[in-house]
């Protein structure tokens, strides 16, 4: 993670105007590995400081990683433009929205860590996202994904393609033991499609 010359400068001055000695920041992110993921920053008074936190330390204060937040804040920029209105304090954290998977996942984290990592970013250029709502056992197709398409796909007329040829076919590459991949949307509700 890097907080960038210009939001450290930033920060020094904010931190100053609490007349706090030692204050720091504590930076952590919110429903990390979900799409809902929300990066956070809040002062850090003296004595409140987590030990399992990471410190870094900066010429005019620290900051405090809070530890289960740091895998999501890998290649975090933390960065402060400034502009004719005073200007704006950034924060982009490229890996906070993707769940992070051991080896020992389940089929379901897995599924949810395909499509969160490399399907849903594809279908954002669009407004749309896919997500899983069940996975069980068919008799006759093996493991079966049903899987939930919203925003601009909900209602596509090219969602056929993007489920058959898209979704289904990296969902088969990454877990071989899927054997189908099906669509529960309800696609006659169409007021955002991407494609009418």
């Amino acid at each position: 993670m890097v907080i960038t010359a210009s939001a450290q400068e930033y920060l020094k001055d904010l931190l100053a105007k609490q007349n706090t000695p030692g204050i720091g920041v504590r930076i952590f992110v919110e429903n990390a590995g979900t799409p809902r993921a929300e990066c956070c920053m809040a002062y850090s008074t003296p004595g409140e400081e987590d030990f399992n936190d990471a410190k870094i330390d900066y010429a005019d204060f620290s900051a405090y990683l809070d530890s289960p937040s740091i895998p999501y804040l890998k290649d975090a920029v933390i960065d402060y433009n400034k502009d004719r209105f005073g200007g704006q304090l950034t924060f982009k954290a490229p890996n906070s929205k993707i769940p992070r998977i051991g080896a020992d996942a389940s089929i379901e984290e897995r599924i949810g860590y395909v499509l969160q990592a490399e399907i849903n970013p594809g279908l954002a250029a669009h407004g749309g996202n896919v997500s899983l709502v069940e996975l069980f056992d068919d008799p006759a197709d093996g493991l079966t994904a049903v899987l939930q398409f919203g925003g601009g796909c909900q209602g596509c007329s090219a969602v056929d393609m993007t489920l058959k040829q898209g979704v289904e076919t990296s969902l088969k590459e990454h877990i071989p033991e899927l054997g189908r991949v099906i669509d529960k949307t309800d696609h006659t509700k169409r007021e955002g499609a991407y494609f009418k």
